[in-house]
């Protein structure tokens, strides 16, 4: 299986059939998507002026969407090479005990899925490097009572996440699930009281 970088250069390559430049930019979701598959596919149609079933969309619009894409995983590469950096720190201390920031990185390894949408529709319109940048600094600063990338604090705890874990706090502005471990604990039980009360409507 051809790497994310084998498949840039099938996007970037002149000589490759557009249809083919276009489904070697979608591959490369399957090594590196924030928001997951499809939410990631239409932010980046959406930025670069595609239509996600234009089958023959100008290379030079894919070409742009590749790079937004690129500079995002580079943002994402150099915060995990901190983070392996910091775990062996730590375990040479003895510090041996995961944290929650290990629990929720072990579940975006490689970066799929570090800002999921569940909504393919609702993400985040800023570029994907700094919504990248916002929750890298967000989980570096510590914990708060908002979303690292809108700043909304209107955040709702919700079950049945096509994603794992398969519930966690969503965020109502932009529609990322935000990372358990840049919410305060008052956050993520005011997520939930939320969650409780719109079911208590419901019934």
């Amino acid at each position: 299986m051809a790497g994310f970088r084998s498949l840039a250069e099938h996007v970037r390559d002149p000589r490759v059939e557009t249809r083919r430049r276009r489904t070697a930019l979608r591959k490369c979701l399957e090594k590196f998507a924030p928001y997951g598959h499809r939410a990631t596919w239409h932010h980046l149609c959406a930025r670069a002026g595609v239509g996600t079933e234009d089958r023959q969309a100008d290379p030079g619009r894919l070409v742009a969407a590749l790079e937004e894409l690129e500079e995002a995983r580079t943002v994402w590469l150099a915060y995990e090479v901190e983070f392996a950096a910091r775990r062996r720190r730590e375990k040479h201390e003895g510090i041996r005990k995961p944290v929650a920031l290990d629990d929720w990185h072990r579940c975006t390894w490689g970066g799929c899925g570090v800002a999921w949408c569940d909504d393919p529709l609702v993400h985040p319109s800023a570029p994907l490097p700094d919504v990248l940048r916002r929750i890298i600094g967000a989980l570096e600063s510590g914990a708060g009572t908002a979303c690292p990338v809108c700043a909304t604090d209107r955040i709702v705890w919700r079950g049945g996440l096509d994603h794992h874990p398969s519930s966690g706090p969503v965020c109502t502005g932009c529609g990322i699930v935000v990372p358990e471990p840049a919410l305060t604990v008052e956050a993520l039980a005011e997520a939930k009281r939320s969650r409780l009360g719109t079911l208590a409507t419901a019934s």
